[in-house]
C-alpha cells in the first residue's frame, strides 16, 4: 500500500539507542545499519568489552556490572540518550522491554520507544485486562473467569469448582514462569493461594491472582503479529515453542507441527482483530496453550521474542527492520495476502552453562568455530577471547537453520551443531545434540512438559 507524502516523512528519528546487550545488541545494530540509521551502543561496566561497541556510532557505559544499576536504571538511559543525539530508544527483550512507565519516561522525554505504546504494554501485561481484552476481541482463552481471585476462601473454592481440578493459580502480573501454582484439588486450594499471593507480592509488587484450568498435555504454540499506527496488522505464521525446561524455551520451531492451516487461520486472524481493538502499535507475540485441537490464549508479549528468527527464515520478512519501520511511522509494507510462510526453521540457545546441572558458566572463551554453510544462521556477539559475564543471563547465541521439510531443518540442525565448537566454558550444545536425536521430538510428539521428563529419564539412565 502506497505512503502519502506525510506519511513518508514520518521518519522521525535517524539515531537509535540500543538499550540492550548481548546478541540482541548486535541483532538490533545490524537492524539499523541495514535501514541507514545510526546506533548507540551502551554497556556496563562489565561489558566495556563487547564487540558491538566498536561498530557502533556510540559506545557509552552507563553504570555498574548490576544490571539494577545500569541496564534497569531508567535516568542514566534517557541521559545517554539525550547525550548522543539519539531519537529513539529499541529495548530489545527483557530489561525495560515491557515496562509501560520507562516507555512512557520515553515519550515524555521527546523521544520515541520502539515498541507499543505504554497503554498497550499496561494492557496486555497485566493478564487479568489482557485476557478481558482477548475475549472481547473473540481470542480463545483457557476457561476461567477474567476478573482477579477475591480474598473470601468460600468464594475461590466455588470458581475452582466451576473450572474444574486441576486449576492453575497465576500472579496477573507474572511472566516468564514465575508466579504460578498448579492446585490437583480442593483440599490444598487455599494454602497454595496463600504461597502464590506471597511469590507474587515479592516478584512483581502485586498481590493479584486469578485461575484457569490446567491443560495437562498442551503444546505452546505463540502467534507473530505485526501493525503500524495506520489501521494495519498482519500475522506472520505460527511458531511451537513446547520444548521448555522450568518454563523457559530451549528450542523453538517454526511452522508448529501437525497444525492444520483451517485450525490455525482464524486464530490468527482473531489475533491481528485483537491488535486493531486495542491500537497496538509494533511487533508482539500471542502465545497460547494448544491441546486436543483448540487454541487457549495465555498471554501477549509486547516486545520482541528471542525466538523472532524461525519466522524470519520462513516468512521472509525482517521483523526487528518492520518493528523500527512502525516507530518510525511508516506504514505497514505487506498485507496478509502477502505473507506466505515456506520451509521449516529450528532455533536452539546456546546458553553458558553446564550440559547437565544447567549452572551457569562464567570465564573467557578460548576458541570458537561456528557453521557457516547455508540455511544456517548464528546470531550472537561472542567471539574468541570474549569474557562471559556471571552478572546476566546465560544466552550466548542462537543456532537457527533452515530448510524445505521439518525433517531436512532437523538434520540441518544436526549438522549446526556438530559444527559448533566452543571451549574455555561449558554450554548447553551437548544437550542440545542429545535433544536432536530424540526419537518423539523428532515425530514432533512431544508438548510442554516432554523435555522435563525427558531429563528425568536421561538422569536415571
Amino acid at each position: 500500500m502506497p505512503e502519502t507524502p506525510e506519511q513518508s516523512a514520518a521518519g522521525r528519528f535517524d539515531t537509535v539507542l540500543i538499550a540492550n546487550r548481548g546478541e540482541i545488541a548486535a541483532r538490533i545494530q545490524h537492524a539499523c545499519r541495514e535501514l541507514g540509521l545510526k546506533a548507540v551502543a551502551i554497556c556496563s561496566e562489565a561489558d566495556k568489552e563487547a564487540p558491538y561497541g566498536s561498530t557502533a556510532d556510540s559506545f557509552i557505559c552507563i553504570g555498574p556490572s548490576s544490571a539494577a544499576k545500569s541496564y534497569l536504571n531508567q535516568d542514566a538511559i534517557l541521559l545517554a540518550a539525550r547525550l548522543a543525539g539519539a531519537g529513539a530508544i529499541h529495548p530489545g527483550y527483557g530489561f525495560l522491554s515491557e515496562n509501560a512507565a520507562f516507555a512512557d519516561a520515553v515519550e515524555k522525554a521527546g523521544l520515541i520507544f520502539i515498541g507499543p505504546t505504554a497503554s498497550s504494554i499496561a494492557t496486555m501485561g497485566d493478564k487479568i485486562s489482557a485476557k478481558r481484552a482477548m475475549m472481547t476481541a473473540g481470542v480463545p482463552c483457557v476457561p476461567g473467569p477474567d476478573t482477579a481471585l477475591p480474598d473470601d476462601p468460600a468464594t475461590i473454592g466455588r470458581i475452582a469448582l466451576e473450572i474444574g481440578y486441576p486449576v492453575i493459580i497465576k500472579a496477573a502480573g507474572g511472566g516468564g514462569g514465575r508466579g504460578m501454582r498448579v492446585v490437583p484439588k480442593a483440599d490444598v486450594l487455599h494454602e497454595a493461594i496463600a504461597l502464590t499471593r506471597e511469590e507474587a507480592r515479592k516478584a512483581f509488587g502485586s498481590p493479584s491472582l486469578y485461575m484457569e484450568k490446567f491443560l495437562e498435555h498442551p503444546r505452546h504454540i505463540e502467534i507473530q503479529v505485526i501493525c503500524d499506527d495506520h489501521g494495519n496488522a498482519v500475522w506472520l505464521g505460527h511458531r511451537d515453542c513446547s520444548m521448555q525446561r522450568r518454563h523457559q524455551k530451549v528450542v523453538e520451531e517454526a511452522p508448529a507441527p501437525g497444525i492444520a492451516p483451517d485450525i490455525i487461520q482464524p486464530v490468527g486472524l482473531a489475533c491481528v482483530e485483537a491488535c486493531l481493538q486495542i491500537g497496538y502499535r509494533g511487533v508482539g507475540t500471542f502465545e497460547f496453550l494448544y491441546e486436543d485441537g483448540a487454541f487457549y490464549f495465555i498471554e501477549m508479549n509486547t516486545r520482541l521474542q528471542v525466538e523472532h528468527p524461525v519466522t524470519e527464515m520462513t516468512s521472509g520478512v525482517d521483523i526487528v527492520q518492520a518493528q523500527i519501520r512502525a516507530a518510525q511511522g511508516h506504514v505497514l509494507d505487506l498485507t496478509q495476502g502477502d505473507v506466505t510462510c515456506e520451509g521449516h526453521s529450528f532455533e536452539c540457545r546456546i546458553n553458558a552453562e553446564d550440559p547437565e546441572t544447567f549452572l551457569p558458566s562464567a570465564g573467557v572463551v578460548t576458541h570458537l568455530a561456528l557453521p557457516a554453510e547455508p540455511g544456517i544462521r548464528v546470531d550472537t556477539h561472542i567471539h574468541a577471547g570474549y569474557k562471559v559475564s556471571p552478572y546476566y543471563d546465560s544466552l550466548i547465541a542462537k543456532l537457527i537453520v533452515h530448510a524445505p521439510t521439518r525433517a531436512e531443518a532437523m538434520a540441518r540442525m544436526r549438522e549446526a551443531l556438530a559444527g559448533t565448537e566452543i571451549e574455555g566454558i561449558s554450554t548447553n550444545i551437548p544437550f542440545l545434540r542429545a535433544l536432536f536425536e530424540d526419537d518423539a521430538f523428532a515425530r514432533g510428539e512431544t508438548d510442554i512438559h516432554y523435555l522435563e521428563q525427558w531429563l528425568k529419564l536421561r538422569r536415571a539412565a
